[in-house]
């Protein structure tokens, strides 16, 4: 007997991964004996309409892309798992509640080297009918010279749940720090101590176990940022950013995030991780974008085939009990870690990608050479750039991934 897997695509704005998931898909088709079953698979976009509570949603995993920002489809995977048994990355109810400033909070509990961080009210606020009252009794005047001070410059201002860099200052002294407060709006702003100057600047980009560590140009163009070099620091800092990533994403229930790390004098300090919707676009990812497809593919098929159950809850209590032992932080890190692999099924996922999925890497690789692929950078190019940019900009990215094609057949067997 053949059952068929199938898997949604929860999409907003993405043009280039979907695309290419579907097509490498289709490509190779696969057909796998898991646990004593025939499984075929298929792939889907899932759509934006009414939905009856009862119904029961057609996927077995849905990769979501839309929900931290768009209400519907987060309600309709809400119910979808407690009533479905869906497994989704990522878990939407973290999404919806983990903004920075939780984040921040838990690392610091786990005693991972968060920078000094405060938050401070905002300038300006909503109008509210009870707002009035409530700062004229509440409210208590603060020195931001004075915050400012107890924090030390270099400091950086940013928004205690944003993303993509909006709202993010550099402040080198108290006159722009004040400037900055002043021009900051009715967002609600963290304070944080810069690490300055930094040796080292990593994105942590984790799908399920698998990792790829990234130096990061926060300086650049966006399309700049990830650079080239990735994978590419001393095997014991690879391992001890890898148990960092998989212990925050384990911990807060994000198959799929990306971590910011700053070296500076041998300690490697989290500065942004409650990122669970990174950015997948060729546009800014080039050459570490069919990795990234690659893993997006290889986690979904896992869960799918194996009938993953997705953790609904975030049960933290383990973490926490050795936060509280009187332990060095590497020995509490090595035992967060392994929490994490364990949660995330490293040892069954590399048995499943070692017993079914070395197809995948060759159809992939050839499929990253052809026209579909140039064709579905191209779409994207054209959605972002000004039309004298399109042919330029989608020879960069195009080039870009003929070098992860070089890199990858310089590591396959001859």
């Amino acid at each position: 007997m053949t059952t068929t897997r199938r898997i949604g695509l929860s999409l907003g704005a993405d043009l280039c991964w979907p695309k290419c998931f579907e097509d490498i898909l289709a490509r190779w088709n696969p057909t796998l004996k898991v646990g004593g079953e025939t499984q075929r698979f298929e792939v889907e976009r899932v759509t934006i309409e009414p939905f009856d509570l009862r119904r029961r949603v057609p996927y077995d995993v849905v990769i979501d892309r839309l929900t931290h920002w768009y209400a519907n489809t987060r309600e309709w995977i809400k119910k979808a798992i407690l009533l479905d048994d869906l497994y989704v990355f990522n878990n939407p109810w973290s999404v919806q509640s983990m903004e920075k400033q939780t984040t921040y909070c838990a690392m610091m509990r786990l005693g991972m080297p968060v920078p000094e961080t405060w938050m401070v009210p905002p300038k300006d606020y909503e109008a509210h009918v009870d707002l009035e009252p409530t700062l004229k009794r509440y409210a208590r005047y603060f020195d931001l010279e004075t915050v400012g001070g107890a924090i030390g410059y270099p400091l950086f201002m940013k928004p205690y749940d944003g993303g993509g860099w909006v709202g993010v200052t550099k402040i080198d002294d108290v006159g722009a720090l004040k400037a900055a407060y002043e021009q900051s709006g009715k967002f609600l702003m963290h304070l944080q101590k810069g690490v300055w100057p930094w040796e080292h600047f990593v994105r942590c980009v984790g799908v399920g176990p698998q990792l790829r560590v990234v130096a990061y140009d926060p300086d650049a163009p966006l399309h700049a940022r990830y650079t080239e070099r990735h994978d590419h620091l001393p095997a014991d800092v690879l391992a001890h950013l890898r148990a960092v990533t998989l212990t925050i994403n384990a911990f807060f229930g994000w198959d799929f995030n990306s971590c910011e790390l700053l070296a500076r004098d041998g300690v490697w300090h989290p500065i942004d991780y409650a990122n669970p919707c990174p950015d997948s676009q060729v546009t800014s990812l080039h050459r570490h974008f069919p990795w990234l497809v690659l893993a997006k593919m290889r986690w979904a098929l896992f869960c799918a085939a194996t009938g993953r159950p997705f953790r609904k809850t975030l049960d933290w209590q383990p973490f926490l009990e050795v936060a509280d032992t009187d332990a060095s932080f590497p020995e509490k890190l090595a035992r967060y870690s392994a929490i994490a692999e364990e949660r995330l099924d490293t040892a069954g996922f590399e048995a499943f990608r070692e017993e079914h999925l070395g197809p995948l890497e060759e159809v992939a690789w050839e499929y990253f050479g052809g026209d579909e692929a140039r064709n579905a950078v191209r779409k994207k190019v054209a959605a972002l750039y000004p039309a004298h940019e399109v042919d330029e900009f989608t020879d960069r990215f195009w080039a870009a991934i003929q070098t992860w094609r070089a890199e990858e057949s310089a590591g396959r067997p001859a």
